[in-house]
């Protein structure tokens, strides 16, 4: 043979053969190839001088093509023969022709490659890395020129080592791998070394062996249905086969890659027939104890388990699948139950070839499993026994290998295990709660289950079965997370467990694969479900838990993949029943970890929620027909996210609002019915999982800043959080807006500052764009006050107050009826919402005008004379409550023009509520000094007795008081006595503080409506009526009903007397009040008018024939009072002019009673004569009133009390009467008596003091003494040396022409047999400057 090649002609080219022609004999191109180049052809070359010449022209610029290299060795130098062939090709290229040329360039590669095969024997790792890594290059560009070389260069080379063949297997399966075709002769070739090389015994044992087998595997890759074949002879000559011939079908078996497109089909029919062929090696006793051998042989590695093994268990359970003697198969599986469960891979291997068999021995399998469930081996494991020896593990793990077997029985079984899915479920359940529980039966438990839910939910026809199990099974789901630990995140059982659950529970509507879940049990599938996965700690901390572990997973990945299975079990829930009822349900699960305090909980939570909206846009699944309703709450707690300080749950809240407000206008195009928007594109990165690749909590990378949306068709993820907000607001229903307010009053009770403020921000941009269509607003004001306590942030508080002043300009009336619920007793908290209900001036004049109609929402009081039982009615809480805050509300800076316009009708209201306590018997507070709301004494100008007068040069019991100024003039008003009833803050019941008791009961309604009537005229401008009653103790005749009529007279009759320039609005108030209903009201009224006739304002209001018809109507009142109060209105002087001149008269004759011996006598004179000139009124007598001045004034000092008293209230009369009118002797009359006057404010009796005070006022006024203010507070509250000094600085700096007077009169009073007096006016001579007691000296020394 050599021979004949030899003889050849050196001028036949490789242009003159094809590389097919010759690679089909390649014994003969290799002959070829070992004469060639020697003409002699005495002997062959040696083999590396030989260069093959059938090569395929597809090689022809193979030397010109650079084989790609690792970048580790990019800068490594060429091996040097490469270069010494490079070199000769470039300088022979000029000189030979072409197609030598080109025979020469194949050659060259050629022996590079021969040359390379050969150095694969070295031992340099390195070198052999290289040389592998250049041979596979040019594999890639030409492969059968590589392919060739290893076939010459093994069969030209028998000898060499096992090893150096293990290595040339290698690279031959990467160059048939490498080919897009291979051709039959090669097929058959490599086909023939691979079979006789996978069976031979060498010092590398299976991994020799396993090369062989990839060589065969390769040739697969190209035809694999002739190595099929080949295999199947092999294993079907009755001999068990060997391992290789194992190992290739389980690679065939087991990798997909190796196919094209649909045959792999085909080659598990192929096996499914070798199983059927195979039957009958079942009953050969040598077959079947080596088939068990090797599966029971030890893995060189427990974790995994050897490919050939791994077919072997499906080649057993194929066999028995075929066999059609049960008995046969029973005694198979059994003996396989019988060996050890000791490894994961062995249980996993045992249950496969069970679920195999399963497929066509259901009812036999199931009895197998039941018969070894009940040995002696599994009860022992069940039951925990102490294991006594190695032997023992072989069962410790026996029922993961029964749940595994159970999981793959209903995959194997597919339609037919429907009916025995309960029985199944079942027996799941009962090794779930009597195993002896650790990870590998868990993860065993899980698997199973999957592989039944899966293979069920897989079946067309579950959907007419109902199973009864599934619910114990979810049990055992949720006490499997549970049982989770807290803080790691080491295994994949949350995610397998959340995905069962997903699959178990949210099927198709029409599927009856379980009876409908509960709403309890929906419910705690997802608190569980969410508390496990939410609640896990940060990322970072996870992983320290993984840090010792050998092989650590990844806990990103780890955790990505089980927040993508609870959104998948939420999306799962929603598509079961597409309601908003149930979208409600599943975000109400969410709400408490979206307001969680640790950041990573409402990360995970936000990035749930928003996950489901999105799906839910995108999806459109919520059924059209439903109302999407109940999101108020969503948009309120992500509205408050997008101002969380976590930069990643802002933007997947505002994503989250998107995604919401797209699925509000999707589901009002789909009801209407309109074509549906275009989904938006995502909003941010995301994973394959679906998870955000970024975030604060769950991600190790800062977050990139997100690329620039673009959404030409929707605008909303444009916009900022706010804008986005607003835009949600818009198509939100009163229900949602009211729902999305009470989650902003909730968050304002929270314990982190950014809540606490991002929820006043969201109420208040709620109520400011909403408010005024809102409802329940009556709750909503009443939550906002429980909150405001806990509010701490002044500019949170100053917003949730804002919005209680936008509130209240469309919903008054309710706000006003909730806090007065609330108002008694009234805290600062409660105080600050009604101011701020009344920061507008429109709003503050509404407030009033609706706590005056509640102030008249009155019970019906018991009657007056009724001297049955009284009955239990009590005043309505409302009323009292709004009459305490009529009187707090006075002392508001913001209701201070509105209570000084509503002067009129809180006058009359106040009068008329007075009167009604009083009608209700209700018990008196006990009779104790009350303070002022400025600076008070503690005691009253009332009380019975005054303090007693201190030793002459001390006072050791008086409270200290700044002293004022002593010279003569006053330079500016004393800081002392401060102005009483001032604006100032709520003077709200104390709050008990830590250590204190509570603080006392709340005033008594009287009580109250008093002090609400005395400072309505002191912050009002009407101090000087205040004055009138509050200095002569006029208050008092409030505190019955028999003088409350002369108490409101004297009240009338003060703002006559003072000018009140509220009189024609008061009037004009009151006339309206005369038709009143209540007969409180109208008592009212007609006293104020009886007094108001003495006011010439009055008929600029109320002309005097209007008046008569007025007073005429009144004679017909139903009231008895009402009526004798108009009779005695008809009787003024206003009405009979001739009464001025029969009253002036009748004063000379009264004057002359003036000396009766009698005292009662004498002070009744005196009365009817101040009654005289009260009558009088502006028509006062001008001529007498010396006269009556003279004679009262001698009464002064008196040694009956009575008289003194009658005689200083007559003097004041007389002074009020004549005020106005220049009288030089009246005036002279009230410089002569100021200082008897003054030294009686320390009489004995208190009556005399008091008309002593008044009268002492009076004609400070008359004398137009400054500081009369600060004058009348002294007089009222003020005791001590600063209150003495003060008005001793007030005489002598106003009337200093009368000084001496002054002195005379203080000196005869140093002979009073009043020890007080007496004092009074030795103190007074001292305080006398001295230049004035110079010029008087005579005079003091003579007395």
């Amino acid at each position: 043979m050599d021979g004949q090649h030899s003889e050849k002609s050196q001028s036949d080219t490789t242009a003159d053969r094809t590389s097919s022609a010759m690679s089909q004999n390649p014994r003969a191109a290799q002959r070829q190839a070992g004469t060639r180049g020697n003409p002699e052809g005495d002997a062959p070359c040696p083999a590396s001088h030989r260069i093959s010449s059938p090569i395929s022209r597809s090689m022809k610029d193979l030397s010109c093509m650079k084989v790609p290299q690792d970048p580790a060795h990019r800068d490594k130098q060429a091996h040097p023969t490469t270069i010494l062939l490079c070199k000769s090709r470039s300088s022979q290229a000029a000189l030979m022709p072409k197609e030598h040329k080109m025979f020469m360039e194949e050659a060259y590669n050629a022996a590079i490659c021969f040359k390379m095969l050969r150095d694969l024997n070295g031992s340099d790792p390195l070198h052999l890395k290289y040389i592998i890594k250049k041979i596979k290059g040019m594999a890639y560009r030409a492969p059968n020129l590589v392919l060739e070389t290893i076939h010459d260069y093994l069969v030209d080379n028998p000898e060499i080592s096992s090893r150096h063949k293990f290595r040339l297997f290698h690279v031959l399966e990467a160059v048939i791998e490498a080919s897009n075709s291979l051709e039959e002769a090669w097929q058959k070739s490599f086909m023939q070394l691979a079979l006789e090389n996978m069976t031979k015994s060498t010092e590398l044992e299976e991994v020799y062996q396993d090369a062989a087998s990839d060589v065969l595997l390769a040739i697969c890759r190209h035809s694999w249905r002739v190595v099929a074949q080949h295999l199947e002879t092999e294993v079907l000559t009755g001999v068990f086969p060997h391992r290789s011939l194992l190992y290739v079908m389980g690679i065939l078996t087991s990798n997909e890659a190796i196919f094209n497109e649909g045959e792999k089909a085909c080659w598990e029919e192929q096996l499914a027939q070798l199983a059927v062929k195979s039957v009958q090696f079942l009953n050969t006793d040598m077959w079947s104890k080596e088939l068990l051998s090797a599966l029971t042989k030890p893995d060189r590695t427990h974790q995994e388990q050897p490919p050939e093994k791994a077919f072997l268990f499906i080649y057993y359970g194929l066999i028995l699948q075929a066999e059609d003697n049960s008995t046969t198969v029973r005694t198979h599986l059994r003996t396989l139950l019988d060996t050890s469960h000791q490894w994961p891979k062995q249980r996993e291997g045992i249950a496969l070839t069970i679920g195999l068999a399963a497929a066509r021995h259901l009812d036999h399998v199931w009895a197998v499993l039941e018969q070894f469930g009940r040995s002696t081996p599994i009860k022992w494991s069940l039951h925990s026994f102490c294991l006594k020896n190695a032997e023992d593990l072989q069962w410790k793990w026996a029922s993961s290998t029964i749940l595994l077997s159970y999981g793959q029985m209903a995959v194997r079984a597919k339609a037919h295990i429907l009916p025995w899915v309960d029985n199944i479920l079942s027996r799941m359940v009962f090794y779930f709660h009597y195993s002896s529980w650790d990870e590998t039966l868990k993860q065993s438990f899980l698997s199973a289950v999957l592989m039944l839910v899966g293979a069920v939910s897989r079946n067309e026809g579950a959907h007419s079965y109902e199973f009864s199990q599934v619910s114990e099974l979810l049990d055992c789901l949720m006490v499997l997370m549970e049982k989770e630990p807290r803080d790691t995140l080491c295994t994949p059982t949350r995610q397998q467990t959340i995905h069962i659950i997903s699959n178990l529970c949210p099927l198709p509507p029409n599927s009856k694969l379980r009876p409908p879940l509960d709403l309890e049990k929906k419910s705690q599938l997802l608190s569980t479900c969410l508390h496990s996965v939410l609640a896990l700690p940060l990322l970072d901390v996870l992983e320290k838990h993984t840090c010792l572990f050998l092989e650590p997973p990844n806990i990103q990945t780890l955790y990505n993949k089980t927040s993508s299975a609870l959104d998948q079990l939420l999306q799962s829930f929603i598509m079961q029943s597409p309601t908003t009822d149930e979208l409600h349900l599943l975000l109400s699960h969410l709400y408490p970890w979206l307001a969680s305090e640790k950041a990573q909980e409402r990360q995970r939570a936000v990035d749930r929620s928003t996950a489901l909206l999105r799906f839910l846009s995108h999806s459109h699944s919520l059924d059209p027909k439903e109302d999407f309703r109940r999101i108020g709450q969503l948009v309120g707690m992500l509205g408050i996210l997008c101002q969380d300080p976590d930069r990643a749950i802002q933007q997947s809240s505002v994503e989250g609002l998107g995604h919401l407000y797209q699925l509000l206008i999707s589901q009002t195009a789909r009801a209407a019915p309109m074509v549906n928007a275009q989904a938006p594109k995502q909003l941010s990165p995301a994973s394959v999982d679906g998870a955000p690749v970024w975030s604060s909590g769950d991600q190790k990378t800062a977050p990139p800043t997100p690329p620039e949306m673009t959404f030409p068709k929707d605008r909303i993820f444009q916009l900022d959080s706010s804008q986005v907000i607003k835009e949600v607001m818009k198509h939100l229903t009163k229900a949602e807006l009211t729902d999305l307010i009470w989650t902003a009053i909730e968050g304002l009770g929270s314990a982190s500052p950014f809540r606490v403020q991002a929820a006043a921000d969201m109420l208040l941009t709620t109520i400011r764009e909403h408010g005024a269509k809102l409802e329940t607003v009556a709750n909503l004001g009443r939550a906002i006050h429980l909150q405001l306590c806990s509010v701490c942030i002044p500019q949170a508080k100053e917003k949730a107050l804002h919005a209680i002043t936008l509130l209240a300009q469309n919903h008054t009336p309710e706000l006003v009826a909730t806090f007065l619920d609330f108002s008694v007793p009234l805290d600062s908290h409660a105080f600050c919402l009604w101011r701020a209900l009344g920061a507008e001036q429109p709003v503050s004049r509404q407030v009033l005008a609706v706590l005056l109609a509640w102030l008249q929402e009155r019970a019906l009081p018991p009657g007056p004379r009724d001297s049955g039982p009284q009955p239990k009615d009590k005043p309505c809480p409302r009323s009292l409550a709004a009459m305490n805050m009529l009187h707090e509300l006075q002392f508001a800076r913001e209701f201070k023009k509105a209570v000084q316009e509503a002067f009129p009708q809180l006058l009359l209201a106040l009068l008329a509520q007075l009167h009604y306590t009083l009608e209700l018997h209700l018990p008196q507070e006990p009779h104790l000094p009350q303070e002022p709301l400025l600076p008070r004494e503690p005691h009253l100008p009332w009380e019975p007795h005054l303090p007693q007068e201190p030793h002459l040069l001390q006072e050791p019991h008086l409270p200290q008081e700044p002293h004022l100024p002593q010279e003569p003039h006053l330079p500016q008003e004393p800081h002392l006595p401060r102005e009483p009833y001032l604006p100032q803050e709520p003077r709200s019941a104390p709050e008990p503080q830590p250590g204190h008791e509570a603080p006392e009961a709340m005033p008594s309604p009287h009580s109250t409506s008093l002090e609400a009537l005395k400072s309505l005229l002191s912050t009002t401008g009407h101090w000087q009526d205040f004055a009138h009653l509050e200095l002569q103790g006029g208050w008092k005749l409030f505190s019955t009903i028999d003088t409350y009529p002369q108490g409101v007279s004297l009240l009338a009759r003060a703002m006559v007397q003072n000018h009140c320039k509220q009189i024609k609005a008061v009037t004009s108030q009151l006339l309206p009040n005369l038709q009143s209903k209540e007969a409180r009201e109208r008592k009212v009224a007609i006293l104020i008018l009886t007094e108001f006739l003495y006011s010439p304002t009055l008929l600029e209001v109320l002309p005097r024939q209007a008046a008569l018809i007025v007073l005429a109507r009144s004679l017909r009142d139903p009231s008895p009072e009402v009526r004798v109060l108009s009779l005695q209105g008809l009787g003024n002087i206003l009405f009979h002019p001739e009464k001025e001149s029969l009253l002036r008269r009748q004063l000379p004759p009264f004057l002359d009673g003036f000396f009766q011996n009698n005292e009662q006598v004498v002070v009744q004179v005196m009365g009817t004569v101040s009654d005289v000139l009260h009558r009088l009124g502006t028509h006062s007598a001008a001529a007498q009133s010396l006269g009556v001045a003279i004679n009262a004034r001698s009464f002064f000092d008196d040694e009956r009390d009575g008289i003194r008293a009658a005689a200083m209230a007559l003097f004041g009369d007389l002074v009020a009467a004549m005020a106005g009118k220049e009288l030089s002797s009246l005036r002279t009359q009230v410089h002569q008596s100021m200082v008897p006057l003054f030294l009686h404010l320390k009489d004995h009796c208190p009556g005399v003091v008091t008309q002593a005070k008044f009268t002492l006022y009076r004609c400070a006024v008359l004398l137009r003494w400054r500081l009369r203010h600060t004058l009348f507070c002294t007089l009222a509250w003020e005791r001590g040396l600063s209150a003495r000094h003060f008005l001793w600085t007030c005489l002598m700096t106003h009337s200093q022409e009368e000084f001496g007077i002054h002195l005379a009169q203080a000196l005869s009073y140093l002979h009073s047999r009043h020890r007080h007096i007496k004092t009074w006016a030795a103190l007074f001579i001292g305080r006398v400057p001295d230049g004035e007691q110079r010029r008087h000296k005579p005079a003091v020394l003579h007395f």
